[in-house]
């Protein structure tokens, strides 16, 4: 069985924890390192989203352009 000394880097433990001691992936309001994660992931999705909209035919961008005269 592996011991800590030659347990490999990639073993995380259950719980990987930032350097504040909390869940990386734990939801806490305010002004968390947390907070810079979920925002990630949220504008990640919506870029997605924005994209798939995109691609489905309804371009905003595009109208936009077209009423500027671009």
């Amino acid at each position: 069985m592996a011991t800590q000394e030659t347990r490999p880097s990639t073993d995380l433990p259950p719980v990987a924890t930032e350097y504040n001691g909390r869940d990386r992936n734990e939801f806490l309001f305010g002004w968390t390192p947390q907070a810079e994660i979920w925002n990630g992931r949220f504008a990640a999705i919506g870029f997605l989203a924005y994209l798939l909209w995109d691609l489905a035919g309804y371009s905003v961008v595009r109208d936009v352009l077209r009423i500027v005269g671009y």
